[in-house]
């Protein structure tokens, strides 16, 4: 039976996720599978993956063939070069224990690659919220100073035009005399 080891997806319309299978090859691609031997989740970043490298690395070895993203996924895992070693060290090239010392460097390496990008994502997102905060905060401090600007003007205002008034309170009320002394005329006869 040709097995493959591919990807079958889950998840809802625009957000998906995968599960990494060992399926038979005429199997239909989110169908029955033989074992499930990993994760992958794209819509994260990093992009979460997840496998289980013993049972990736015997089914490998047995002869499953990996699709491409598969093969991708697992070489980023480190799977296919566990697996080249392993061939190394049936051929005779070296030893086990210097397979071992080799996987072990280079998953140390690529432990701290993964890690630096994780924090150098942490620290951009970091420093857009500061920025952000950083102009929200000059948006509300020049609000606050056209609104006190404004209010102090309102407040000069009023003083200027509480003079105002009363003169215009007595210009009125000379000029209501000679209208109510007319009225007061034309009541009269």
């Amino acid at each position: 039976m040709p097995t493959r080891i591919r990807l079958q997806r889950k998840g809802k319309k625009g957000s998906p996720y995968y599960h990494l299978v060992v399926a038979d090859q005429r199997a239909p691609r989110d169908g029955k599978y033989i074992e499930r031997i990993g994760a992958y989740n794209p819509t994260v970043a990093p992009a979460l993956v997840e496998v289980d490298r013993e049972k990736a690395l015997s089914w490998l070895q047995s002869g499953a063939q990996p699709s491409d993203t598969a093969r991708a996924i697992l070489s980023y895992t480190g799977v296919i070069y566990k697996n080249h070693l392993q061939n190394g060290v049936k051929k005779g090239a070296f030893d086990q224990a210097e397979a071992d010392r080799r996987f072990e460097a280079w998953l140390n390496e690529k432990n701290a690659k993964i890690e630096a990008k994780r924090t150098n994502l942490m620290g951009e997102a970091e420093k857009t919220y500061k920025e952000r905060i950083a102009v929200e905060t000059k948006k509300s401090h020049d609000r606050a100073d056209a609104l006190s600007a404004k209010l102090a003007s309102m407040m000069a205002a009023p003083a200027s035009e509480g003079e105002a008034p009363a003169t215009d309170e007595a210009a009125a009320g000379t000029a209501d005399e000679p209208a109510a002394s007319g009225d007061a005329s034309a009541e009269q006869q």
